[in-house]
């Protein structure tokens, strides 16, 4: 993966596009520090697919049943019911 300075990829942008499609992801620093990674279309729509599960597994699995926080019973006030007449 090249890495970019973020001056040198906003002057010469469709380079970096054209480097990204052609080569894959491409690092932007900041100040010397890694801030952000410019990734083609497909690779991010197999990654975002990839880091969802579906609503099968969800419905399968254990762990998402228990993170569900449900609170308890009893604890609500109920108001007075109003007057008939």
């Amino acid at each position: 993966m090249q890495t970019w300075p973020i001056q040198d990829a906003k002057a010469r942008f469709s380079e970096f596009l054209e480097t990204c499609l052609a080569e894959g992801p491409q690092m932007v620093t900041k100040r010397g520090s890694e801030a952000a990674v410019l990734v083609p279309i497909d690779e991010w729509r197999r990654l975002q697919a990839a880091a969802r599960p579906s609503l099968k597994q969800l419905l399968l699995s254990d762990q998402a049943r228990g993170a569900l926080l449900l609170p308890k019973r009893g604890q609500a006030k109920r108001r007075a019911p109003a007057a008939l007449g």
